[in-house]
């Protein structure tokens, strides 16, 4: 291991004089007549050290590590649980939902979405109430949403929409879509709502090609991390001058801040981060609400 060959590159200590008899004498017998000894026992603590030194060094990076790896399955395992407010206390988490109004189907739709595989993937009631409430402030018509799941962020947006509103849900999973459209119909907003059981770009350049560009007035995204780019630049083409553009995820259980993660997915999510913060194209608000979303407004006609 490397944090013992390390310790193999320093020269040994050069061995020290044979004692004379009178040194051995004075070890036998405890006199501090010798000076021979102290200065062996010196170099032998110092190389200790040394090694001390570089083997906490190696033990604390190996702690750190598993630290936040111990952090970030706790994260996942609260998300699944349905409590996705990242760094929320239990206590803390209870209150902020009884404090959301949440239509009696959202409900219904969210404990059943918490016994299935996945379930971390569904966004918190908190996060449903601010997405209805955008769309809402915008008076938006025509919604987008890219990465359905089982419905539950497309549903409360579809709620808020005026009868003659339309979201367009996008999703590549025919079983989850199957949830979905179970509770779209239980909630009867069904026809407001054009499935697209497809790969989500494709979807969305379908709809450019089209003619469908600068219609849309919302649009929220959660979906494949690595594609984020791809699916905010397509969307930037069909959102109006003044709509909305809402990532999720952009905080990843905190793993964004960790310079010690860096799997392809985290890595896209700082990537992306980057590029809208450095993007002129757009206004934006980073929110620490659930895992993070990002809220950009298109300033520019694309």
């Amino acid at each position: 291991m490397r944090r013992f060959s390390c310790a193999s590159s320093l020269p040994p200590p050069a061995p020290a004089p044979a004692a004379t008899a009178a040194e051995a004498a004075a070890l036998r017998f405890g006199s501090a007549a010798t000076t021979r000894v102290p200065q062996a026992l010196a170099l032998t603590a110092s190389t200790c050290a040394w090694h001390r030194r570089h083997l906490c060094s190696s033990s604390s990076s190996s702690s750190a590590a598993t630290t936040t790896a111990a952090a970030t399955a706790a994260a996942v395992e609260e998300a699944r649980q349905g409590r996705k407010q990242l760094g929320a206390t239990t206590q803390l988490y209870e209150y902020l939902l009884a404090n959301v109004r949440e239509h009696p189907v959202l409900k219904e739709l969210r404990e059943e979405t918490a016994a299935m595989r996945g379930s971390q993937m569904q966004v918190s009631p908190a996060q449903a109430q601010l997405l209805a409430m955008l769309a809402q402030i915008l008076g938006a018509q025509r919604c987008i949403e890219v990465g359905v799941y089982t419905g539950y962020s497309s549903l409360a947006v579809a709620l808020a929409l005026p009868e003659s509103g339309c979201l367009v849900a996008c999703e590549r999973d025919e079983r989850c879509l199957e949830v979905a459209k179970k509770y779209y119909q239980r909630a009867g907003v069904a026809h407001k709502v054009d499935v697209k059981h497809a790969l989500a770009a494709d979807s969305l350049k379908s709809l450019i090609d089209g003619g469908e560009a600068n219609s849309y007035d919302f649009a929220f995204v959660d979906a494949d991390k690595r594609m984020y780019e791809e699916y905010y630049e397509l969307l930037l083409k069909l959102v109006r001058v003044g709509g909305l553009i809402v990532i999720d995820n952009v905080l990843w259980y905190g793993r964004v801040a960790d310079p010690l993660v860096n799997d392809r997915k985290t890595i896209s999510i700082r990537n992306f981060n980057k590029k809208l913060l450095e993007d002129n194209r757009v206004s934006i608000s980073m929110v620490p609400i659930g895992d993070g979303m990002t809220i950009c407004r298109k300033l520019v006609d694309t």
